[in-house]
Parts: C-alpha cells; structure tokens; sequence
C-alpha cells in the first residue's frame, strides 16, 4: 500500500460489488422518512445519505447532530463544511429530544462537529441535550460520540457525569496517517480520551476507524491493540468512501475476507462487540452496543 494519502487526479477507482446497497424499504422506514419530511428534522442519517439508514431506522435506531453544521476542523475525510460556526442554540437540546420523541426512537446516536471556537468546547450543549433527551424520553438509550475536546479532561467529566450508556469517540484512522487524515487532532491524545473515559467508570466505550486510506494491515492491527489497551469495549471497522473530489482520495477497497480477519484479530483481544465490514459506519448496529 502507498505510504502517503496525497490526493492525485487519477481516475477514481470502481467501486467493488459488495459496496453496493439496497434502496432502504420497510413499514418503520416509510414511517421515520415521512415524518422526518413533514417536520423537518435533522439527522446525520438523511442529510450524510448513509447506505445502511433504511435498517437503522428500521431498528429504531437513529442519529443527530448537535452544535451546528459548520466545524472549525478540516479534516481530509470529512463531508462537514469547515468554516466560522454559527452561535450555539441553547433551544437545541430541547429540540433534539422533541425530534427523538416525535420520531419514536429506541436508541439514539448524538455526535456533533468540533467546536474549537467556544471555551467549553460544547460540552455543555452535550450535557444538557443528554439530560432533555432522557427527561423528554425516559426509555430511550443513548450513544454519544463525542470530539476530543483537544483532551481537556474538565470537559468530558461533563460528558461523564450525564453518563450516557455509550460513549464514543473515532480513532478514524491509523497512527502515521494521522496528521494528514485529521489535521487537527492526535493520536496519542484521542487514545488517551478513550482509556480517561472507561477508567471514570462508564459502561460502555466506543472507537472506529475507516480503512482504504493507504494504511498497512500491521497498522490497522496495531491500531486495534492500541484501542484496547485503551480499554476500549466496542470497536467498528469500516471502508472509507471519498465525499467529493476535495477529499483524500480512495487508496484501495478492502476486501470482505480482510475485513472478516480484522474482526477475528479484535475479538481474539476481548473486545466487547465489533462490527467489520466494508458498509459499516461508527453507528451501525449502534442498538446492539450497549450490552
């Protein structure tokens, strides 16, 4: 595999057989889609066209995003516009859950862009979207994935002290291609988040990483140690697909068998649950995390 992610003007390559994804069907996906429609709510599921919607929501399950639609990160990988953000709508919290309620949802994922721009990071808006969440939804569970909030540990108490029952927080890639995937962030920074979270007593700790970007098998398998030593419980491993001709190209396609060894590797290091495959994404089967 290449040792670089530089971006080239080479024709894009084909994308394999097994990327290819049903058109979502189903009673409960018509019902979530109608009403997403009628009331225009903002999931990350609509708005980031996610190729495995039609069987989330068919579980109920569903994701949101907070804090805006602008991040103040630039990441190589990312479809997120990166600019100057909008000011915090303290009314979002409320809002969410009003989305959460109307759409009946079982299980919720909220993540949100990264907010350098404000002092605490946003991680009071996560807080108190937590607490309306359950206030508004007593029987809803909740996955959280937060920033790094550049490891500020006063931060995620906030996100610790709401203990939602999944937190997570994305590797997204290997060590070396780091600082050219995510700019902005650190590995050793975002190992150290993961690990601070699970030794402050949270049930359940979460991390996924995309593959395709030019990293090497040992790579992926010493991220996969490095996650679990992070005592990490639940890891998802997917393909990168690439946003739009701005974006970092597509090295290489993982293969299904390659992916299928990866999850072998994971589970073989007593992780809790992983998901491994070339559609997969950091909420994919999100419901089936929490036990």
């Amino acid at each position: 595999m290449s040792d670089s992610v530089e971006q080239t003007a080479t024709k894009p390559t084909p994308k394999p057989k097994w990327l290819r994804v049903k058109l979502p069907t189903g009673k409960k996906y018509t019902e979530l889609r109608g009403l997403v429609d009628k009331y225009k709510l903002n999931t990350i599921c609509t708005s980031g066209s996610c190729p495995n919607m039609g069987e989330c929501w068919g579980e109920g399950t569903a994701t949101f995003m907070i804090l805006g639609n602008i991040c103040t990160r630039s990441c190589g990988f990312c479809g997120v516009k990166t600019g100057r953000p909008e000011t915090v709508d303290w009314d979002e919290p409320e809002k969410v859950a009003r989305s959460i309620k109307i759409m009946k949802i079982k299980h919720a994922v909220i993540t949100s862009v990264d907010r350098d721009d404000l002092k605490d990071g946003g991680s009071i808006i996560w807080a108190e979207t937590v607490e309306a969440i359950r206030r508004m939804n007593p029987t809803t569970t909740l996955e959280t994935l937060i920033p790094d909030f550049q490891g500020n540990e006063r931060l995620l108490d906030r996100i610790i002290e709401v203990a939602p029952e999944v937190v997570s927080h994305n590797i997204e890639t290997v060590r070396r291609l780091t600082r050219e995937v995510r700019i902005q962030a650190k590995y050793d920074r975002s190992m150290a988040v993961l690990k601070y979270l699970k030794e402050s007593g949270l049930n359940r700790t979460k991390s996924g990483i995309m593959l395709g970007l030019g990293e090497t098998e040992e790579e992926v398998l010493e991220t996969i140690r490095d996650l679990r030593e992070a005592k990490v419980d639940v890891v998802t491993i997917g393909q990168y697909l690439q946003p739009s001709k701005k974006h970092l190209p597509v090295k290489e396609f993982i293969s299904p068998e390659q992916f299928k060894k990866y999850e072998t590797y994971a589970k073989e290091l007593g992780f809790v649950h992983v998901e491994s495959g070339a559609l997969v994404r950091s909420s994919y089967h999100a419901e089936k995390h929490i036990h």
